[in-house]
């Protein structure tokens, strides 16, 4: 069933009934601060603070893109936020160390994927007015379930275990208190 609705989903993008964005919305742009919660199967969810700081950079198009963790905010990364095909919705979080994520922004909601140390991380951050939703699926490769018999009628699907979950609220700062 959930097949059926992932190809439902292709195919509707595939028609041009998907809304992309040719730009980054305005809104993004500011300071976001709040709290996300970490969840792991079977352990207490635990909570940290997190910012996000998103301004132009030098470059035009281009977007400072930085994420601070932590109360203090010691634990920074300054990210670069840059078009490929914005057209198409296509950008790229450049961590400046060779390491380049691909992202696609739909709609007020800006998506990722990548896969680090046998891990798949999926990140979204989502506009709903003065909040930006935020989230990480981490999910381990290593853990994988097939199912289905291979053929044309009834190809195989793989799951996969999930291993944690982040999520949370930020809230956009007044322009003074950008630090």
């Amino acid at each position: 069933m959930r097949a059926g609705f992932i190809i439902l989903f292709i195919l509707i993008c595939r028609s041009g009934h998907c809304q992309l964005s040719t730009t980054l919305p305005a809104a993004f742009i500011g300071h976001w601060k709040g709290e996300l919660e970490w969840r792991v199967a079977g352990k207490a969810p635990k909570t940290f603070a997190m910012e996000l700081l998103v301004k132009p950079a030098d470059s035009p198009g281009h977007y400072s893109w930085l994420i601070r963790y932590g109360s203090e905010g010691n634990d920074q990364r300054p990210y670069l936020l840059k078009p490929v095909d914005s057209a198409n919705g296509h950008w790229v979080i450049d961590e400046q160390n060779g390491i380049v994520l691909d992202s696609y922004l739909l709609g007020n909601s800006l998506h990722g994927a990548f896969t680090v140390q046998n891990n798949t991380i999926i990140d979204r951050y989502s506009l709903q007015g003065d909040s930006l939703q935020v989230s990480f699926l981490m999910i381990r490769l290593q853990d994988r379930n097939r199912s289905g018999k291979g053929t044309d009628e009834i190809p195989y699907a793989d799951s996969y275990r999930i291993s944690g979950y982040q999520s949370g609220i930020l809230i956009r700062q007044p322009a003074n208190k950008i630090r």
